[in-house]
């Protein structure tokens, strides 16, 4: 999940709308869950708004979110890795070479076969894809707060969010459609690379060409005045985009409970299977807890945001795949705030001589 709090070099307090996501995300889902209910039309024309296959509305929603978090970025700090290079070699071979692949696992165990005969007829395909699109694409922003939560090193999690967004740029479409191609979906890869250009390339260009005229500017005051002038932005623009997504989903969601609970499983599974695999791997490789922590965390969390619109863009926005990454939403916050407690629970036993 990806929304964002203070830039992480400076570890600030969270602030009291922080503290609280997780009850913000909630109310969000359920007034979503209810308007679409009770608004049917209104969503359905917010729905027909798109061009391309993209959703207006939603993309737009989208870049409120995660420019504001790219602008955090310094692509510069990849220089960190040098420093970090454990913890890095960790997160990316969990972001990129397990997670995907657990969950198009995970997928076609629960979804295609134990779950087969609870889902509705037809849609296993869609639900797998929606869950290898929730995987793909690693956390970028949100990762700042689960790292700030953990008392996570800073210059890594800055370092490693860069490098994520690097190889998401070249990495994610042909990834996708390496995983949808084995689980025997067809691929429009057209639209796909489309999702790929408007929410990771052109974000991210504009990020950047953002927080280099500032700093030219006005320096580091005005980069910093800029963050906390758009960071209620952002955070409006993801309980935004929260209540439209599960106001498009209203109506099955209500419908379908049964079908909710089944899509949670493999996503509840994916955030524990890879979180415990950074933080021991971490721990194996004498990598400190403050790095380890933000490890497991960033190994865990997924860039939600481009999640959704992606799927909306290749299926549609009532198609199994853009549910199942809205059941991604659903149960991801509380999830990860769990991992941000086992991590700080666990600290002792990480740090006790082996």
């Amino acid at each position: 999940m990806s929304t964002g709090h203070t830039a992480p070099a400076e570890a600030a307090a969270l602030g009291t709308f922080e503290r609280y996501l997780s009850a913000w995300v909630a109310l969000c889902i359920v007034a979503g869950i209810l308007l679409g209910h009770a608004l049917p039309g209104a969503f359905a024309a917010i729905a027909a708004a798109e061009a391309a296959h993209v959703n207006l509305p939603v993309a737009g929603l989208v870049w409120l979110m995660i420019v504001p978090m790219l602008l955090k970025i310094d692509f510069a700090a990849l220089a960190e890795v040098r420093a970090h290079w454990r913890g890095i070699a960790v997160t990316v071979g969990v972001n990129w070479l397990v997670k995907p692949f657990s969950m198009a696992l995970l997928g076609w165990l629960f979804i295609g076969w134990l779950f087969a005969a609870l889902l509705p007829a037809g849609q296993g395909d869609s639900y797998i894809a929606g869950l290898i699109l929730l995987a793909a694409a690693p956390c970028t922003a949100m990762v700042f707060v689960w790292s700030n939560l953990v008392g996570g090193e800073p210059h890594f999690t800055l370092s490693q969010v860069a490098l994520n967004d690097a190889i998401m740029v070249v990495a994610f479409a042909p990834l996708v459609a390496l995983l949808l191609g084995v689980s025997s979906i067809a691929v429009p890869w057209t639209t796909l690379l489309l999702s790929v250009v408007l929410y990771i390339v052109v974000p991210v260009a504009v990020a950047q060409a953002w927080r280099r005229a500032l700093l030219a500017s006005g320096g580091e005051a005005a980069l910093r005045r800029t963050l906390a002038a758009l960071h209620p932005v952002s955070l409006l623009a993801l309980l935004a985009t929260l209540v439209l997504l599960f106001g498009f989903q209203g109506e099955r969601i209500l419908a379908q409970p049964l079908v909710i609970a089944l899509l949670a499983v493999p996503i509840i599974i994916q955030v524990y299977l890879n979180a415990g695999l950074a933080y021991w791997l971490s721990r194996r490789f004498g990598v400190a807890w403050c790095v380890a922590a933000p490890a497991a965390l960033i190994g865990a969390s997924n860039f939600f945001e481009l999640a959704v619109a992606t799927a909306i863009s290749l299926f549609g926005l009532g198609s199994g795949a853009a549910l199942a990454t809205v059941v991604g939403v659903l149960v991801e916050v509380p999830v990860m705030l769990s991992v941000v407690h086992l991590a700080t629970a666990t600290r002792n036993w990480y740090e006790a001589p082996r």
